[in-house]
């Protein structure tokens, strides 16, 4: 069940918000054919998004992106290779697979009453076909398409698509606007705000940016919430230096009144993990 129908973001460019969890789904639209990006939560979903933008656009689908590994961004993917459609992501995103969404799943099949919501019966893990390691402009369906796999930040697989001649960016998770950003299954908090930093030496004013769950935001609001990760990672590094335990870090209430304590919780987990190992 959809959110909204196809909304057009940019020129021949369009966002549609799907439940369950409003998560994003991009179509870039050519003379040629239709880019997808992102493939939801599992077969049956990844069809409902080929149903609508046939019913939307009349143009065959061309391709595939992924903006990350994470399940609700990927399990779609085996609808769109059976089809014989190219899938772009990120390279580590196999790697990742394999370390999170790949014990995940295999859970979750074998005692699916731990999360009933999840309908992940028929899913195939598939991974991408088309795995990047670097910048590309690649022309999918008569439009350029920019691919720009990031460091990492929410996950060490992001990937920003930006098309150039519309001036809107898909992000995935790597910003949110539905709800604040989440952390856990490999994401990277000290990380986070300068990869954020590099995207807005990017993002013009005019520019739209679609979050990976939630409606289309702006540059203005990317910044605001790189700010708030920066303040996050000060306060891990300050806390990991003097040996606090994460678990008894204080944060500032502006921190506090943003991120759930669960989620600061895991960032810290997260944080001090990786600050461990290097």
């Amino acid at each position: 069940m959809s959110i909204e129908t196809w909304l057009e973001v940019g020129p021949g460019v369009f966002q549609r918000r799907y439940d369950p969890l409003d998560v994003s789904v991009g179509a870039v639209v050519g003379p040629h054919g239709v880019t997808i990006i992102d493939t939801r939560n599992n077969p049956v979903e990844a069809r409902e998004i080929i149903r609508d933008a046939n019913r939307r656009f009349g143009q065959p689908i061309v391709a595939a992106v992924n903006t990350h590994a994470h399940y609700d961004h990927t399990f779609g993917n085996q609808v769109f290779a059976q089809a014989g459609i190219p899938i772009y992501s990120h390279y580590l995103v196999p790697r990742h697979f394999e370390q999170y969404e790949k014990p995940h799943l295999q859970r979750i099949q074998a005692q699916p009453e731990l999360e009933p919501d999840k309908s992940w019966a028929a899913v195939e893990l598939t991974a991408p076909t088309a795995l990047l390691d670097s910048t590309q402009r690649v022309q999918l369906g008569g439009r350029e398409i920019e691919l720009v796999p990031l460091e990492p930040g929410h996950t060490d697989t992001d990937l920003a698509v930006f098309i150039p001649d519309a001036g809107v960016w898909f992000l995935g998770d790597i910003v949110e606007e539905s709800g604040p950003p989440m952390f856990g299954s490999g994401s990277y908090p000290l990380g986070w705000p300068p990869v954020l930093q590099g995207l807005l030496e990017r993002i013009q004013e005019t520019d739209a940016v679609v979050p990976g769950h939630g409606r289309v935001v702006d540059r203005e609001f990317v910044a605001a919430q790189a700010a708030k990760f920066s303040g996050l990672a000060e306060t891990l590094l300050l806390a990991h230096a003097s040996g606090t335990r994460p678990e008894v870090i204080e944060y500032s209430q502006e921190l506090r009144n943003y991120w759930p304590d669960e989620f600061l919780k895991s960032a810290a987990e997260d944080a001090y993990r990786q600050l461990t190992q290097s």
